[in-house]
């Protein structure tokens, strides 16, 4: 991660002791015990939330500058960079799985749920249920007691293509990016960076109104049955993604800046464009099975 060569860095660079590991476990304490007293009605849970949002965050912060300054000081040498570039696999890795598992329930509702419900098996418990995909048929929905309102389904065109046209772009500045910093010239690394950032906050404002358009006029819920519930847990939580991935490419392009990094040592970088293609990946998916399927 380190903007130089450092011969002098030690085999293994262990850190003096931290309060920053403590202080993240409260602050998540807090997001966590707030999170479910506010969800059960108890309105301090969303000042408890908020209380643990700033400490979790502000910890975070100053952990991550740490580490920046310990990298820029010449800390980290080989051992340390292998260390990240493992973190950095598994973490993402767990974010395969974690939304395998959705997409694992929307084909799991798809194929095998709803012929399940529709069976002759369960005819005579639910009569006037009809197995077809979208769920937004009159009595198609997992509720025959039609607790479910009517909704639309939402399709290809137009917001999730140029959503998905933005996010390829996106894709192609960053990796513009990486080949300009390898070869040395951050100006443009620099300027292909604050592009990605651009486009990356461009596809929140897309989803955002795409969220609007569905709510007011399409009535596609979080409650609107399987169909709903799947479209905006995939979609919701890829969106939270991008965000997470926006900041991460807004701050290393904050880092350029101010002189870090080089055409040899720039694992920080690296890092958060392995991420972003994920977040690539991961839209493309969800952009053929959700909207076109």
């Amino acid at each position: 991660m380190s903007s130089t060569t450092h011969g002098s860095a030690p085999y293994y660079f262990v850190p003096g002791p931290s309060a920053y590991p403590v202080l993240s476990a409260i602050g998540l304490l807090f997001v966590i015990f707030g999170a479910a007293q506010w969800i059960n009605g108890h309105g301090w849970g969303a000042w408890a939330l908020l209380l643990g949002m700033a400490i979790w965050l502000s910890t975070l912060f100053r952990w991550f500058r740490t580490a920046a300054h310990e990298s820029e000081g010449g800390q980290y040498g080989h051992k340390v960079d292998l260390s990240y570039r493992w973190s950095m696999s598994w973490f993402i890795f767990s974010e395969v799985m974690f939304f395998g598992a959705f997409f694992t329930a929307l084909w799991w509702a798809r194929s095998h749920a709803l012929p399940t419900l529709g069976s002759l098996d369960n005819a005579l418990l639910w009569p006037d249920f009809k197995a077809v995909w979208p769920t937004m048929a009159a009595g198609a929905t997992a509720s025959p007691a039609n607790i479910v309102e009517p909704f639309q389904t939402v399709g290809p065109f137009w917001l999730p293509t140029i959503n998905t046209a933005l996010l390829l772009s996106s894709g192609v500045t960053i990796t513009l990016a990486h080949h300009a910093l390898r070869a040395g010239h951050r100006a443009q690394t620099i300027r292909f960076m604050w592009a990605t950032v651009l486009l990356g906050f461009i596809f929140l404002c897309v989803q955002g109104y795409e969220y609007y358009h569905l709510y007011t006029e399409l009535n596609l819920k979080l409650s609107s049955g399987t169909y709903g519930s799947t479209f905006f847990m995939l979609t919701g939580f890829h969106g939270l993604h991008v965000f997470i991935g926006m900041l991460m490419l807004f701050f290393i392009t904050l880092r350029l800046r101010a002189g870090h990094f080089t055409a040899e040592r720039h694992f920080g970088f690296e890092g958060a464009a392995w991420y972003w293609h994920f977040v690539d990946v991961v839209w493309l998916g969800l952009y053929f099975l959700v909207y076109w399927l």
